[in-house]
Order: structure tokens, then sequence, then C-alpha cells
């Protein structure tokens, strides 16, 4: 049975997303938060704080993320939401094959340089676990990936 493939635009700010998602907001007739992931206890970032917003900007997806500034390179990136492991594995093998390379909690950069993200749906679900010490035990093995491992999420949650 094939699957749907989701690929968003996701743009890296420098601990000002929520100034970006107003800004945005404000903008595009339309525009609206289709939701938002926050920082618990496990972190990264202060509790409560921005991890993520997902928007709608004139039908386009964006996924705004908080993080420090590094390189230009990984600060636009398509993410591709997966709904099974092997679905990540073989978009993960065809993006970095011929030169890619594999970078931490499921980005990697394609020979040509462009940063994606293959995401597991999996790995937003657990995240947003009712539980907090799940959640935090799942945030905390995503820090230890690579390639996101799902089964390795949900031995984590448990």
């Amino acid at each position: 049975m094939a699957t749907t493939q989701t690929i968003k635009t996701c743009l890296w700010f420098e601990n000002n997303a929520d100034e970006a998602v107003r800004h945005y907001l404000s903008i595009f007739k339309g525009a609206r938060i289709l939701s938002e992931l926050r920082s618990g206890d496990a972190g990264p970032g202060p509790k409560g704080s921005l991890i993520t917003a997902e928007l709608e900007l004139k039908g386009q997806p964006f996924v705004l993320l908080n993080g420090a500034r590094e390189k230009f390179n990984e600060t636009i990136s398509l993410v591709v939401t997966c709904e099974t492991q092997e679905e990540v594995d073989e978009l993960w093998s065809k993006l970095t094959a011929d030169g890619g390379a594999e970078s931490q909690c499921g980005w990697l950069r394609d020979k040509f340089g462009v940063s994606w993200q293959i995401i597991p749906s999996a790995l937003i679900r657990l995240l947003q676990h009712p539980e907090p010490a799940k959640a935090g035990r799942v945030m905390q093995a995503m820090m230890q990936m690579k390639k996101i491992d799902i089964a390795r999420l949900e031995e984590a949650a448990r």
C-alpha cells in the first residue's frame, strides 16, 4: 500500500521563531498555525519555549524552528514525514548516497548540499506524549540518533 509523503520547508531561526510566526501570520491572509512543539523538562531550551511551529501560508506548510544559527547550509531544509521505518530507511539511503552526509536527529545533506529532515510521524506522536517522563526519554533517545529509529524511540517511551 502506497503512503503519502509530505514535504515541508523548514526555516531555522536564531531563537526568534515566535516573532517570525506572528510576523508571517500578520502578512498572509488565511495563514494559520497548524501545530506547535514546545520544550518539556528534557529540553532543548527552557521549559515551554518554542521548538517548532508548523504554519500554513498560502496553502504551503512551513516549519519554523528555534535553534542557534551555525551554518547557512542547514538554515533551510526540506522535511519529509514518514509513516514507517522502511520509508525512513529508503529515503535516508537514497538521499545520503553519492556524497551525501548524515547529521543528527534525523537531519542529512544530499549530494547537492540540500538539507533534509527525515522524520517518522511516530517521533512527533511520542514527543507529544501526555506523560512528560515518557516524552523526555524519547527526546533524550532522539538526541543520540542520526537516522531516527522508531523501535528505539518506542523502547525509550516504555
